[in-house]
C-alpha cells in the first residue's frame, strides 16, 4: 500500500495503549476541503490516516502520536478514545452535503489498512467501531451506507447476528444495561438505541427498542469461541 505522507501538527501525546479503531467521514465537500481542516492548526482535529474516494491513503499523524478525531466520547471504560485508537477519516460528503455509498476503491484500500493496523496491535473486532457508536449524541458516521459487512466478512469488526436469534425478552432499562456492557454511552437513551441501529440494523433506525434489536445485541454479547477475537 503506498501511503501519501500529509503531515498535520495536530497531534500530541498517548497516554493508553492502542486498542481501537475508530472509522470517521469527511462530512466535507471534497477531499482537499477535509485535507486543509485537518491540517490547519486553528481547527484543533486531526486523524491518523485519511482515504480518498479513489482509494489514496495518506497519513496525516503518525500511529504513536494522539491525534484528535474522536472529541468528547467513551467506549466501554475508555473515556479518552483519542489516546487509545487510530482514527482513520474516509472521504465522504455525510448527511449533511450529500451522503452518497463509499466506492470500492475506498473500502478496498481501508480493508488494507485496519488489517494491517488490527494486526499490528491485536486489537479486537468489538473495538473496531464508528465514531457514531462512541459519540452517539453528536455523530452520524460512518452512517448508515457503510458496508461494515465487509469488515465483518475478513475478520476485520463485528458482523451483523443474523442466524439463531432469540429475543431475550428485556424491558427498556434491561436493553440499555446490555447495551452499556456491549460499549455505548446510555446516559441519551434515544441516541444510544439510533446508534446501535445505525450499526447494527441499518435499514430500520427508528429509536424504537423492539424484539429484533434485543435479538442482535443478546447475539453480541454471547461469548465467543475460544481463539475468535
Amino acid at each position: 500500500m503506498t501511503i501519501i505522507e500529509t503531515a498535520s501538527p495536530n497531534f500530541d501525546e498517548r497516554t493508553l495503549p492502542i486498542t481501537m479503531i475508530v472509522l470517521h467521514y469527511t462530512g466535507m465537500v471534497d477531499a482537499a476541503a477535509a485535507l486543509e481542516r485537518l491540517c490547519d492548526p486553528a481547527a484543533k482535529v486531526s486523524a491518523h490516516y485519511l482515504i480518498d474516494e479513489d482509494g489514496a491513503v495518506h497519513r496525516l499523524v503518525a500511529e504513536d502520536k494522539r491525534a484528535w478525531h474522536a472529541g468528547a466520547a467513551r467506549w466501554g471504560r475508555i473515556e479518552d478514545v483519542n489516546s487509545a485508537a487510530i482514527g482513520i477519516e474516509l472521504v465522504n460528503p455525510g448527511h449533511e452535503f450529500g451522503y452518497r455509498d463509499f466506492p470500492e476503491a475506498q473500502i478496498d484500500a481501508l480493508v488494507g489498512l485496519v488489517g494491517d493496523i488490527k494486526e499490528r496491535y491485536a486489537i479486537t473486532r468489538g473495538n473496531v467501531v464508528g465514531h457514531s457508536d462512541i459519540a452517539p449524541t453528536r455523530k452520524q458516521d460512518p452512517g448508515e451506507l457503510f458496508p461494515w459487512h465487509r469488515l465483518a466478512r475478513l475478520r476485520l469488526a463485528l458482523p451483523r447476528p443474523t442466524r439463531n436469534l432469540m429475543d431475550p425478552m428485556w424491558s427498556d432499562a434491561g436493553f440499555l444495561i446490555a447495551l452499556e456492557r456491549f460499549g455505548y454511552d446510555v446516559k441519551d437513551k434515544l441516541a444510544a438505541v439510533v446508534a446501535f441501529q445505525r450499526r447494527y440494523r441499518p435499514e430500520l433506525i427508528d429509536g424504537e427498542i423492539d424484539g429484533e434489536c434485543r435479538s442482535i445485541l443478546l447475539a453480541l454479547l454471547l461469548p465467543k469461541p475460544q481463539g475468535d477475537d
